[in-house]
């Protein structure tokens, strides 16, 4: 006999009616999913934004050098002048740029005031006094960063009298200096200089130059060295380029002109 909890009907039950599931937040698909962007950003370490300053700063030093050497190789280089030979025109500590490029894409002319390395014995004649601690330090910081020779010790700077197969001669004190014949007026001359104090004649040797400095009283230029070889004249190999502006001071800065109307007659060697 069943149980009366067994056999009791109950009623059946309805279906319940299925529940729309509510809605999340709205998302347009027009607009990033900001939350997603923040959770997968990271913050960047402090670490590695030291190490990226320091990596750019070291090819930025890198850069640097490299084009200051660059420069300093192929196109121009400074120098400083530490005698009283070339005055009026340059006065000791001036500082001078000199341009690489020539001699090499351009010829040099007479006139050219040119910086070039010691054909031997030079500078035992010039008076070079020794640089201050100032100057050293300047000179030092100029030579690590390329626009300063290590040699510079080495180099005289004088200007171009005369070009290979020139004549150049003098017939004594007082008298003028001659290019092939023709007489020059020298403006650049140092206040109270005299074109020559001695008598010299002189015809350059092919792949050579007759300079000389322009305070002719106190340089020991090529009229001193006849004796030589190459007869007093310098190998163009020697010359590191041909100076075209002083820069320091400030208040002497000026392009240095060749002064083309003192050689305009000068006619070519014959």
């Amino acid at each position: 006999m069943a149980s009366r909890a067994d056999g009791a009907a109950t009623a059946p039950s309805t279906p319940a009616e299925p529940t729309e599931p509510s809605p999340g937040p709205q998302v347009d698909p027009a607009e990033p999913d900001v939350s997603a962007t923040r959770a997968g950003r990271r913050e960047p370490r402090r670490g590695g934004t030291a190490t990226s300053l320091l990596k750019e700063t070291a090819i930025i030093l890198v850069s640097a050098l490299v084009l200051s050497w660059l420069i300093k190789t192929f196109l121009v280089q400074a120098f400083f002048i530490p005698s009283a030979s070339m005055h009026d025109t340059l006065i000791e500590d001036d500082r001078i740029m000199v341009s690489k490029l020539t001699p090499g894409p351009f010829d040099l002319e007479r006139g050219d005031i040119v910086v070039f390395k010691d054909p031997g014995n030079w500078l035992t004649e010039e008076t070079v006094p020794d640089p201050t601690a100032w100057h050293r330090a300047v000179n030092d910081v100029l030579t690590f960063v390329g626009l300063y020779p290590q040699d510079a010790g080495e180099h005289l700077v004088k200007r171009v009298i005369g070009l290979p197969g020139d004549r150049v001669a003098c017939a004594g004190a007082g008298e003028p200096i001659t290019v092939n014949g023709v007489e020059l007026d020298e403006p650049y001359l140092a206040a109270g200089a005299i074109p020559s104090q001695m008598a010299f004649d002189i015809t350059v040797p092919a792949d050579s130059l007759w300079v000389m400095g322009d305070n002719r009283q106190q340089s020991s230029d090529s009229r001193f060295h006849q004796g030589e070889p190459g007869g007093g004249s310098i190998p163009i190999d020697n010359v590191v380029g041909k100076a075209f502006v002083t820069v320091w001071p400030l208040d002497r800065a000026t392009v240095l002109h060749n002064p083309g109307e003192t050689f305009e007659d000068v006619p070519d060697p014959s």
